[in-house]
């Protein structure tokens, strides 16, 4: 079985008590705790797939219908946003064919659309779930290399995405540097390409910037907390630089404003501040019920999901179909 690659340093076979450790910090930070809400029923990650659920309430993207739920791709490769170890824990559970049993438990449940990363690994992925004849629509999202790469794009469209997006990171760089030109340049090589235009960003002020400016995209993917704040502005806010990522709450409420204000469709992330949100049952239905009563109803949240400890993509598809359904 071929092994997935990862950015991080290979790690030795781990010893008991580190599976423990591991075992325990998934649980903690993919959302263990809604295992309580699931039926005696619910199927274990490798069963076979139920029958198909409904398709969950859609949005249109351009002449797309998307589900207002989509599945990430951090989890599947390794981005955890919390440390070296656990990140390489997801990497190596997740297999090629642990990845296609995932995206059959997305159509099983109803959800149509998967967003990850360009790489080597995600562009296998992706072809491999086609070949397994399990339906999907791609969104991509691209690296923050691309202003010196950008013939990278065309190679991401060839591998048939609806919608492909520069990194946020990349986005809020080049506008920090006073480049917006080279990611308007970016945008319209993506858009030659005949796919969707995305703006991804960490930073609200870019999305208003591009609403201001009526930059020709189709739709912005926007993260609920400004990870790439430069560090002299965590300076000025604590007094100090923090060690790691930082999820202010405030955070959330600024970005969401600027989605609500937005007349294109948003597509929301780290709803779950990257398992740093309260995971507990009550927990993620607030994040989540938080969260789609503050979007548009154009808009949709993409969540990445785990199945090594419990069916997560069919309890948040359920658990996104009743909130939208009492909307």
């Amino acid at each position: 079985m071929r092994q997935p690659q990862s950015n991080e340093t290979n790690l030795p076979n781990l010893d008991p008590s580190r599976r423990g450790f591991f075992q325990r910090v998934a649980g903690m930070t993919a959302g263990l705790a809604l295992t309580a809400t699931a039926s005696p029923d619910t199927q274990a990650a490798g069963a076979e797939a139920p029958t198909s659920a409904p398709s969950l309430p859609t949005v249109a993207l351009g002449p797309h219908k998307i589900t207002r739920l989509i599945i990430g791709g951090n989890p599947i490769y390794g981005h955890s946003h919390f440390n070296q170890l656990y990140s390489q824990h997801l990497t190596d559970y997740h297999t090629p064919e642990r990845v296609v049993e995932l995206l059959r438990a997305c159509e099983a449940a109803g959800i149509n659309t998967w967003q990850n990363s360009y790489a080597e690994r995600t562009l296998e992925d992706v072809e491999l779930v086609r070949r397994e004849g399990i339906h999907f629509q791609w969104l991509c999202l691209g690296k923050p290399d691309w202003d010196t790469h950008p013939e990278r794009i065309e190679h991401a469209a060839s591998h048939r995405p609806i919608g492909i997006a520069p990194h946020g990171a990349l986005a809020e760089k080049l506008h920090r540097q006073n480049k917006i030109p080279v990611l308007l340049d970016l945008l319209k090589r993506i858009r030659a390409t005949g796919v969707l235009v995305g703006l991804s960003a960490h930073d609200p002020a870019l999305i208003e910037l591009a609403e201001e400016q009526r930059w020709d995209v189709d739709y912005y993917m926007c993260c609920q907390y400004y990870l790439t704040r430069p560090r002299e502005e965590f300076q000025k806010i604590l007094g100090e630089v923090p060690m790691g990522e930082m999820y202010l709450p405030s955070d959330r409420e600024r970005m969401l404003d600027v989605v609500r204000a937005a007349r294109k469709p948003c597509l929301v992330y780290k709803v779950l501040a990257a398992g740093r949100a309260n995971l507990s049952a009550a927990g993620i239905r607030e994040a989540f019920q938080f969260t789609l009563s503050r979007i548009k109803r154009t808009d949709a949240m993409i969540v990445g999901m785990f199945q090594e400890f419990g069916d997560q993509v069919a309890m948040n598809a359920g658990l996104v179909r009743e909130l939208c359904g009492k909307s």
